[in-house]
């Protein structure tokens, strides 16, 4: 059965890929993963069409993680899981969690099976109170 899926998102491409990075060396293959940063520019920013394609690519009917660093970030996402269709949209979720840490814990607790809500708590225990 695949894993939970995690979507990484922040302003900057290198942040973003370098999270990711992050994340296949420290939990490996098991998790479907993809990221994206920036603008369609090419600039600091987040595209709501760019979030929804790496949905698209972190794709698990178990559900998808996304992980965000600023509020455009969250914003963006929050646009994208409406857009969804409502059978996926009630399968993504977007997590108030720091974007390293949060994405390595939830592909950490996602690569062990774990479900969408039990991803999401991991990764959330990471936020400051």
């Amino acid at each position: 059965m695949k894993n939970v899926g995690i979507v990484i998102v922040s302003h900057s491409p290198l942040v973003a890929e370098g999270a990711a990075s992050m994340v296949r060396q420290m939990v490996g293959d098991d998790v479907p993963l993809a990221w994206c940063g920036g603008n369609p520019e090419g600039g600091l920013g987040t595209s709501v069409e760019a979030i929804l394609a790496a949905i698209d690519r972190a794709w698990s009917d178990r559900g998808v993680a996304i992980l965000v660093d600023l509020g455009g970030a969250e914003t963006n996402s929050e646009m994208a899981v409406e857009m969804l269709d409502g059978d996926r949209a009630h399968k993504v979720v977007v997590c108030n969690a720091p974007v390293v840490e949060g994405a390595v814990m939830a592909a950490t607790e996602a690569s062990g099976g774990a479900s969408l809500a039990e991803v999401r708590a991991t990764a959330e225990e990471l936020s400051p109170a």
